[in-house]
């Protein structure tokens, strides 16, 4: 006999009156069963852009603050790295992307897998413990295209200094833009890694190829080719590429919101819980704020296109609600790093925006700005309204909460970075649920935090801003190898104090080193990393110095 059977057969055994069986059903009505849940992950959206989190945004973000009014926001979360790909393979993973074959950088449209299939990811785990699960949105971790010529995918383009360039014909006269066979399936897909139903692009929104894949398969083939050179705005620029028949730019926002608006409400009237992994693909570039937003930040363009995703995010929230599911729905609304210079971070400051709130950088760097990112929770049945963490998590948690939250216990080779939250979602941690957390820049270089610590191994940003690698080489040339910085005090890492607090730094350094060669950061059994190029970057450096 189950758990609620046997409770009320006991009751209504023990006393028949209508008053005692009223007051059980209301506790059979609050009884905690496996939550929904919905992971929205906006792309290149800065912690200062919404207002619950920076009183002095000049950005209007109604409903996510709503959101946060509802639940819980995060003052100190941090995607696993500045850029991309990485974050979103941690997310699925629960792994730092560094122990992977991608040591840096991001993939491109036509690249080639990343996750391995033997891999386990959050949405396979959560699949084997009875969850409906979806993927609608950008995945940008790589897919296998299958080709016409056995070759590795590629665009056809023309060479430099070439003039003359035509694309090839088909056997009817038709252009080919790429070496793609779009009537076959990809391999190695988000269908490979758990995801019941799929629908989305292969990379960010300015990468070709630009084709829908739903279910593994290609809804159309392209047939033209597209470019905008900032045709509709600031930074609504996209790469030339093949572009198929049923992709338009402009609505793919609206196709990801109405489709999974739909999926939300399909799901909620089955028996089973759901997962819903809606990766958004603005307000990366290109910045395409619909015609309804258009102007109405009276900042940028995007300051418009940061509305349409909370209005986005609102329409999630009212789909949560009509279904009648938002008591044991979990929402999670975040970013995969910070804001990017192509949104024009110095013009919104100069009129008082400040697109990565207090914090040096933006996206690409090792600096908070690049990383830091808005973390909004709201799940009615456990979480209370207007509750605030400053707790230092990671978006690679979600792995680990959720099996916390199942009171399942992962296997040693399964989110081996992941480190459960739910003490801070229940009000119940009585420490930092992290001992530590280890971000990365664009350029591979590593940074290690714990508690008010944080140590880069670099001496300039390791991405974008200034100072550069490989731009700014006199200026790095004169700086320390490392930076140590005091976050409590120096929340904008001006202050470096490694001289002053050589312990500091080998205490770090040490812990550092821990992570990478035990190829995990939680408790377990050490596991192995993808050992090539880049693993290291810069540790080992320091660590010689140190004997």
């Amino acid at each position: 006999m189950s758990h609620s059977s046997f409770l009320k057969t006991a009751v209504v055994g023990a006393v028949s009156s209508t008053a005692m069986v009223a007051t059980f059903n209301s506790v059979v009505a609050k009884e905690i069963v496996k939550p929904n849940v919905i992971y929205i992950l906006a792309d290149d959206w800065g912690y200062g852009d919404v207002s619950v989190l920076n009183s002095q945004s000049k950005i209007k973000t109604p409903n996510t603050d709503a959101l946060a009014r509802g639940g819980m926001y995060f003052t100190d979360a941090h995607s696993s790295s500045a850029v991309c790909t990485p974050t979103r393979y941690g997310i699925l993973t629960g792994r730092y992307n560094w122990r992977s074959n991608l040591k840096r950088g991001v993939i491109g449209g036509y690249s080639k897998h990343l996750i391995q299939p033997n891999r386990k990811t959050v949405a396979e785990f959560l699949k084997e413990n009875g969850y409906n699960t979806g993927y609608i949105g950008k995945w940008h971790l790589g897919w296998d295209w299958q080709t016409t010529d056995g070759k590795n995918p590629h665009q056809y383009k023309a060479k430099k200094g070439q003039k003359d360039f035509k694309y090839p014909k088909d056997k009817n006269g038709n252009d080919i833009y790429d070496n793609v066979d779009y009537t076959k399936k990809v391999k190695n897909g988000p269908s490979t890694h758990g995801f019941d139903y799929s629908y989305g692009h292969c990379g960010s929104l300015d990468m070709a190829p630009y084709v829908y894949i739903e279910n593994d398969m290609p809804t159309a083939v392209p047939n033209r080719v597209t470019v905008s050179k900032n045709k509709y705005g600031a930074g609504s620029w996209w790469r030339i590429g093949p572009t198929a028949s049923d992709f338009d730019h402009l609505d793919v926002l609206g196709n990801f919101t109405r489709r999974g608006v739909k999926f939300i409400k399909e799901k909620a009237k089955e028996d089973k819980p759901f997962f819903l992994y809606l990766p958004l693909a603005g307000p990366h570039t290109p910045i395409l704020p619909t015609k309804e937003f258009q102007g109405k930040s009276g900042l940028s363009n995007y300051g418009d296109f940061v509305m349409n995703i909370d209005d986005t995010i609102g329409k999630v929230m009212k789909a949560v609600k009509e279904a009648g599911i938002e008591e044991n729905t979990i929402i999670i609304v975040t970013s995969d790093n910070g804001c990017s210079p192509a949104a024009d971070i110095t013009g919104m400051a100069k009129k008082g925006h400040d697109a990565n709130g207090p914090y040096r950088g933006h996206k690409a760097d090792i600096f908070d700005g690049g990383h830091r990112v808005p973390f909004i929770v709201r799940w009615p049945a456990k979480i209370k309204p207007n509750s605030v963490s400053n707790d230092t998590v990671c978006l690679i948690d979600l792995y680990a909460t959720m099996a916390d939250i199942l009171n399942v216990k992962l296997a040693d080779n399964c989110a081996e970075d992941s480190v459960s939250i739910l003490p801070d979602l229940t009000n119940t941690a009585t420490k930092p649920v992290r001992e530590a957390i280890v971000h990365h820049s664009i350029r591979g270089n590593y940074s290690i935090r714990k508690g008010d610590w944080k140590l880069n191994f670099c001496p300039g940003s390791g991405g974008w801003s200034y100072p550069r690698p490989g731009r700014d080489k006199k200026v790095l040339a004169e700086l320390p190898k490392i930076q140590l910085y005091n976050l409590k005090v120096d929340v904008k890492e001006q202050n470096n104090l490694q001289a002053m607090y050589p312990e500091k730094v080998k205490e770090l350094t040490a812990l550092m080193i821990k992570y990478i060669e035990d190829g995990r950061s939680t408790p377990g059994k050490p596991q192995k990393n993808a050992k090539h190029g880049g693993m290291w970057n810069g540790v080992k450096e320091i660590y010689e110095t140190m004997k």
